[in-house]
Parts: structure tokens; C-alpha cells; sequence
């Protein structure tokens, strides 16, 4: 068979078998095994396995176990009400502030997880049931959570940026680095939507009334419950930055950090040590079931040269390079309205990256845009990830109709960063270009 026909041949059976509901990770393996036994051999099939060995056995990849047990250990330590106790008590007097507040809990979350469903629940538990008994509107109380909760994979240390960092053969500590300063913006532009929209439409989210409001004593007294997160955050992100530790090395403080905080705030007992290791476990399983699917998957089309053949036809478009990159990035986004972003992930970056090796791009830049797009995807209608995790959390008369139309204004101010991001490259890599080496 022709290159050209087992081309199609690859995304026409890779389509069917998503269509009938199999798990991107077994439709990646069992593709691949049935197409690599056919077209090239069985006795092939032990080049995948060497490959995906090699791969899952990378120091790299010692991070993802690391990262989603200090998560699964913070989502029960007790910071989460602790924070929460501050937001409350320095934001409850603004319009707007309880909202604004959980923006800003759920940056420091995903500072310190990496995981976007921490955050959801977090503030889907404790912030929605306060903002609706201060009378907030649904549009104001709903959509920061699952916007909230998107900037997890995007804002360091990111499980999501290590597995493209691991397909891509690039930097994971440059991309954490990279990932930064457009995380902290799509947060600020959260936080200005809520303000300027609560400042134009007080009804929407009234103030706290001021015999209510907290004293100022009791405002820095709280402020205790940011001196862990913002230690764990330093002891991760900025180790790496300095140089002094690698991302797995990091991943290790962190969760040793994590299990610190919940002893700190009484909450590391056998019960709860046993929950979060097995939730760790169960998430660290997915991860590596798509990562096998997706090495195999990648080694399959490096053997039958599909890889070559896709980024030959492209640059013999002669189109230009961003041109290439923008259709990327609209294929990308399109599939983040139907599929989980590390699905994607395994499915693409096998794909993209070859291409943008050959045009000239720069993979790092380009790695950061793809990780805007996924992180997109977590709050799209109509099957992002976070919509249907923050209607599991919150009460039954929520309904998905309401989530979806919360969710517009903050999806749409992530497509200005990635638009912006397109058009000024050094928004993402000027803080990786001044990392210690």
C-alpha cells in the first residue's frame, strides 16, 4: 500500500474506532499493533515495545507520579479552606469579590498542582455555595470555577507540560518557565472581566455589607494560610528556575512538601494517606496507559514514514510557517471541544511536531501555543472537561445550559491570549530565555 493510502487509512480507522467509544489510549495501542502487524511485520511490533519501555522509563516521566500525588495530597490538606478563609475575608467587600477571589485561589492551586480538576472542586465546594447565599448571579458565581480550574495545566508545574515535553524531546523546566507569564495573564484578564462586569452591573454580585466584613486585624491574621502555598509554590517552580533541582527533583520536594501541609494543617492521617495514594494511582494509571498508546502510536508512524511523508507534503505547499501553525492550532482547538487534552496531546504532537521541526519554527514556542489550545479545551462546549466536572460539584438546579453561557466570556478572553501569543512570540519565551542554565 501506497503512503498516501495508509495515510487515510490511519485517520479513517483512528475516527471509527473513537466513534465507537473505545478510550483514545486503547484506540492509539490497538491501532498501531493491528497496522504494524499488517504493513511492516509482527515480529516489528518489538521495536514499539522497546520504544514504549524506553519512554515510560525516562527520569522525565518520573515527574507525572510525583506531581499528581502532591495534587491528590493538597485537593485533602486542608489549604484549600485555608485559602479560602482568606479570599473570603480580603475580597467579600468588593463587587464581584468572592469570584475575583476564587481566581486567585485557583492560580495558587494550580501553582502548586498542575491538575485542573483540583481547583474545581476546591472552589466548586466552598466558593459557589457562598456566592450564591451573597446573592450572586449564575453567569458570575459559575464560570470563574471551570475558568479557574483550566489555568492547572497551563501554569507550572503542568503533568500536561511534561508529557509534551517528553513526546517533543524539549526542556520541561523551560516550559514550565514558559508557561508563566501567560498563565498569570489569563488570570488578570479573568479578574478584570469580573470587576469591570460587576462594576457596571452591581446586581450581579453584590458586596459584602460592612457590618459583615472581616476587621482589618483579623484580615492579616489570615493571611497565615498563604505562608505554606506560596513556600511550596518557591520550593517547585523556583528550584527549577535557579537550576537547582530538575523537574522530576521538584516533583520529589513538592509532594514531600504537600505531605508537610497536611500535616501541618492535621489532615495526614492513615484514612486520608490512603485516598490520596489511591487516587494518585488511578490518575497516574490513565497517564501512562495514554502515554504507552501514544509512544506506540508515534514509533508506527516514524517506522512507515508517515511521520516524513505528512511534513514533506506540507512544506512542499510552500505555505508560510505561521500559516502552518495557525491551521495546527484550529485543528487542535476543534478536537479540544470533543476530546481530553492529553488525548490530544498523544495524537498530535506525534504528528505536529516533525512538521514544525522541518518549517523552522521554534518547537518551544510552538509546545506553549499547543498547551494554550488544550487548556482552551477544558471549558468548550460542549464536552470540556472542567463544565462537566463543575456540574458533578455544584447543585442539581445548575444546569449545563447555564454552565455553557458562563463559561463563553472566559473561553473567549483565552483565545485573545493565544491570538496574542500567535502574533507575539516573545510573550512566551522571554522568561525561559533567562533561566539559569
Amino acid at each position: 500500500m501506497n503512503i498516501e493510502l495508509l495515510t487515510i487509512l490511519i485517520i479513517v480507522s483512528f475516527l471509527v474506532l473513537l466513534a465507537l467509544g473505545l478510550p483514545v489510549a486503547f484506540c492509539l495501542l490497538g491501532l498501531s499493533m493491528m497496522l504494524t502487524a499488517t504493513f511492516i511485520g509482527p515480529m516489528q511490533a518489538q521495536v514499539a515495545y522497546t520504544a514504549i519501555f524506553h519512554t515510560i522509563t525516562l527520569d522525565i516521566y518520573i515527574a507525572i507520579p510525583l506531581f499528581i500525588f502532591m495534587a491528590a495530597v493538597l485537593q485533602n490538606s486542608g489549604i484549600g479552606t485555608a485559602l479560602y478563609d482568606v479570599m473570603y475575608k480580603w475580597f467579600a467587600g468588593l463587587r464581584g469579590g468572592l469570584a475575583i477571589g476564587s481566581v486567585v485561589i485557583a492560580t495558587l492551586i494550580a501553582a502548586m498542582t498542575g491538575l485542573g480538576g483540583t481547583d474545581v472542586v476546591i472552589m466548586g465546594m466552598l466558593a459557589y455555595p457562598e456566592m450564591k447565599k451573597r446573592g450572586y448571579e449564575k453567569s458570575i458565581a459559575i464560570g470563574c470555577i471551570p475558568a479557574g480550574g483550566a489555568l492547572g495545566p497551563h501554569i507550572p508545574p503542568s503533568v500536561l507540560m511534561i508529557l509534551i515535553g517528553g513526546l517533543a524531546s524539549l526542556s520541561v523546566g523551560r516550559l514550565f518557565m514558559g508557561g508563566l507569564f501567560p498563565g498569570l495573564l489569563m488570570s488578570f484578564l479573568f479578574i478584570a472581566y469580573i470587576g469591570i462586569r460587576c462594576w457596571r452591573q452591581p446586581h450581579l454580585a453584590p458586596a459584602l455589607p460592612i457590618e459583615e466584613r472581616a476587621a482589618w486585624r483579623d484580615k492579616f491574621v489570615s493571611l497565615r494560610g498563604v505562608v505554606l502555598p506560596i513556600i511550596l509554590i518557591f520550593s517547585v517552580l523556583g528550584t527549577i528556575y535557579l537550576g537547582v533541582c530538575t523537574p522530576s527533583e521538584a516533583g520529589g520536594v513538592g509532594a514531600f512538601g504537600a505531605l508537610i501541609c497536611a500535616a501541618v494543617h492535621r489532615q495526614l492521617n492513615w484514612q486520608n494517606l490512603k485516598e490520596m495514594t489511591f487516587t494518585a494511582l488511578r490518575v497516574t494509571c490513565m497517564v501512562m496507559w495514554l502515554l504507552m498508546g501514544g509512544t506506540f502510536f508515534a514509533s508506527f508512524l516514524t517506522m512507515t514514514g508517515v511521520s516524513h511523508f505528512i511534513s514533506g507534503t506540507i512544506v512542499g505547499m510552500e505555505v508560510s510557517p505561521i500559516v502552518v501553525v495557525v491551521v495546527m492550532m484550529i485543528i487542535a482547538l476543534v478536537m479540544g471541544m470533543f476530546m481530553d487534552g492529553a488525548a490530544i496531546t498523544m495524537v498530535c504532537i506525534p504528528i505536529f511536531m516533525p512538521v514544525i521541526f522541518e518549517i523552522g519554527i521554534d518547537p518551544l514556542w510552538f509546545a506553549l501555543l499547543f498547551t494554550i489550545n488544550m487548556i482552551i479545551g477544558y471549558i468548550s462546549p460542549p464536552f470540556g472537561m472542567n463544565v462537566f466536572y463543575t456540574k458533578g460539584i455544584l447543585p442539581s438546579d445548575v444546569t449545563m445550559g447555564d454552565i455553557y453561557r458562563s463559561v463563553i466570556p472566559y473561553t473567549l478572553l483565552m483565545l485573545i491570549v493565544l491570538i496574542v501569543a500567535i502574533i507575539f512570540p516573545p510573550l512566551l519565551l522571554w522568561l525561559p530565555n533567562m533561566m539559569i542554565k
